[in-house]
């Protein structure tokens, strides 16, 4: 249908400039319309690189970033293997997967057997578990691969930990880029030659002063982060994207004045704070309050709230209240 589509739009109104879905679903399915009409952008030869988790890893080395330890196992004793040079535990994923879908956590042998005993008909890659906190380096390039617009993110966890748990999750941008994250961030670009692209890069910073590349989406970040992007520095990064692919060009005059955050609710929990209480104590700072559809509310919750400041103390003090139980003290 979609080839049928894109012919009757050639044939009524010449050739097709783009064609863009900015979802990670879709990036397969715009790589092979690319090569049928012979569009600008990812190709189909490019999208392993870009999808499998895998194949990743090779372009992360190729930018200097070290990356965990893991391979595509089969069957269990290929695993087992595996296991024998990591140790536990380990965690195993789709490597062609979105998010934390499917994605688990082993720490032992019987968690190894389980997995096997019920997991999906999908490759799965298993790699070594790497303690550290989540930063992602984000942004859009034009098409000569040239930055036009980057910020980063701290994250209270993972998406598998607030899947997996039923945890809340909080994540915050950053008004200074840590250098070091910023430096391997543009090298990643280069690597996997994000070009007329939003992208998306995750690394886990170690307590040991490390960035080790977790995984690159070429597309927006998820959730409502580019609306973050937005409230962080007063501009609106649609209208960039679509003059950048309209016009082919990409300029943006910006300065991040504030840290935006994203803390999110859950319905089976109870708080401290009313929701009319966050608003009331927190008007001046929260930007905007969302519901969260139902397909996303394991990750991002049910409810969550944006709000910024340029002041870090102050994010982490509405961040407290709006996650605060009924029994917190203060």
């Amino acid at each position: 249908a979609l080839v049928r589509a894109c012919g009757y739009y050639t044939h009524r109104y010449g050739k097709i400039d783009r064609f863009e879905s900015l979802n990670e679903y879709w990036l397969g399915t715009e790589a092979r319309i690319r090569d049928d009409f012979n569009i600008e952008g990812i190709r189909g030869h490019q999208i392993d690189t870009i999808r499998r988790k895998s194949k990743m890893k090779a372009a992360f080395r190729s930018a200097g970033v070290p990356v965990a330890r893991g391979a595509v196992v089969h069957t269990l004793e290929e695993a087992r293997r595996l296991i024998a040079e990591t140790g536990y535990p380990v965690v195993a994923k789709p490597d062609a997967g979105v998010g934390a879908l499917d994605t688990y956590r082993l720490d032992n042998d019987d968690d190894l057997e389980h997995f096997f005993a019920n997991k999906s008909d999908v490759d799965f890659i298993v790699e070594e578990f790497v303690a550290g906190t989540i930063y992602s380096f984000d942004g859009l390039s034009d098409l000569n691969g040239d930055l036009v617009f980057t910020t980063a993110h701290r994250f209270s966890q993972g998406i598998m930990e607030t899947v997996n748990e039923g945890r809340h999750i909080h994540y915050v941008s950053l008004r200074e880029i840590p250098p070091v994250l910023e430096a391997l961030g543009r090298q990643c670009v280069r690597a996997f030659d994000a070009r007329e692209r939003f992208f998306h890069i995750e690394f886990f910073h170690t307590d040991d002063d490390r960035y080790i590349g977790l995984e690159i989406n070429m597309r927006p970040p998820g959730g409502f982060t580019t609306d973050m992007f937005n409230y962080a520095c007063d501009i609106d990064i649609y209208r960039v994207w679509a003059h950048l692919l309209a016009h082919g060009q990409g300029t943006l005059d910006y300065t991040r004045k504030y840290h935006c955050c994203y803390a999110s609710r859950k319905n089976n929990q109870s708080y401290r704070y009313s929701h009319d209480d966050i608003l009331a104590r927190f008007s001046e700072n929260i930007v905007q309050v969302v519901q969260v559809p139902g397909v996303f509310s394991s990750a991002l919750g049910e409810m969550g709230y944006i709000f910024r400041s340029p002041d870090q103390d102050e994010i982490d003090r509405i961040t407290r209240a709006i996650h605060a139980s009924p029994d917190t003290e203060g």
